[in-house]
């Protein structure tokens, strides 16, 4: 790298403030001993002093770049789940709960910190969530017998599930302009606070569309800062979802699209059996997948090595 660089980059710039410093007092050195060789010997050593400075300063900024690189590289440690209830009404919505409480029990069978946003969405920090969870976005299909059915008919019902990482860098640029901002009283547990002051932010995003809404910090400014990360991180998905139908057809090592209409897994309650459809593999013991228990499933998404399916596969299933 230049020094150029480094002096652009704001974490950086200081060290590279303090490079050209030693550098001139170095040229000055070295001016002295043109002008006075009787100072030659003082000279010498005070430039050998200075170039070993030079070059522990250069090593600092090269380390601190270094660690901004590998932690780009880095496989995020924060996602929001977000769920919706899709096609199938009231049992669509106890669907999406049931998929809620199975992330989250398998959040905490993997030690991983569960925070609610709102409802249906919630942030999971911890080691290895983006790479194990990565593969659940798209549409999750269920087939059963809801509770209130007297003729005892096959209900199918919809829930979409998107998993939006959240990076410790973004490239997304936002105008302040762009972005529409509500504040309401939060709703649930929390005390009077939590009825009496407008802690629940709710961001609309003029361009896109996207409306995004967080309501579990008991702070108004927590509430904006946690919901601009969401939006950031939908926007970021929103661009990667968009890239990666411009190259679909070269891709054979991944797992679907990304795009979260894409049917990719149903749960069918009377045969007791999950199918992702994507790669073509069933699951039985619905009861414990449901309690948490999807270690199977997340390891056959990480170890598939075969060309993915397809949406036409998960209509005729």
């Amino acid at each position: 790298m230049e020094l150029s660089d480094f002096k652009e980059n704001y974490k950086t710039s200081f060290l590279a403030a303090e490079y050209e410093r030693l550098l001139k007092q170095k040229e000055e050195s070295v001016a002295l001993v043109e002008s006075d060789p009787s100072m030659a010997e003082l000279a010498k050593e005070e430039t050998a002093q200075i170039e070993e400075q030079m070059k522990m300063v250069w090593t600092q900024m090269e380390d601190i770049v270094k660690k901004d690189e590998e932690a780009d590289n880095e496989s995020p440690r924060s996602i929001i789940v977000e769920i919706r209830a899709g096609a199938g009404g009231d049992e669509a919505n106890i669907f999406a709960h049931d998929l809620e409480l199975m992330y989250q029990k398998y959040a905490g069978m993997q030690g991983w910190r569960i925070t609610p946003i709102s409802d249906l969405s919630f942030q999971l920090d911890g080691e290895g969530v983006y790479d194990k969870l990565r593969f659940e976005t798209g549409v999750h299909r269920v087939q059963r017998v809801p509770a209130t059915e007297k003729m005892g008919r096959v209900h199918t019902s919809t829930a979409s599930v998107a998993i939006l990482p959240l990076r410790k860098k973004t490239k997304i640029e936002i105008n302040p302009a762009d972005i529409e901002m509500e504040f309401s009283r939060s709703g649930g547990a929390g005390g009077q606070n939590v009825n009496k002051v407008e802690t629940a932010v709710r961001l609309i995003h003029k361009p896109t569309g996207i409306d995004v809404r967080s309501t579990s910090e008991r702070s108004q400014l927590k509430n904006r800062e946690k919901a601009m990360s969401i939006l950031v991180a939908k926007l970021e998905a929103m661009k990667e979802e968009e890239e990666m139908k411009k190259f679909a057809a070269n891709r054979k090592d991944q797992i679907g699209t990304g795009d979260r209409s894409e049917k990719i897994r149903t749960y069918n309650i009377l045969q007791d059996r999950i199918t992702d459809h994507r790669i073509r593999e069933s699951w039985h013991n619905i009861d414990k997948i449901f309690l948490g228990y999807m270690d199977p499933i997340i390891e056959s998404l990480l170890n598939y090595k075969g060309e993915p399916g397809t949406e036409e596969v998960a209509q005729n299933e």
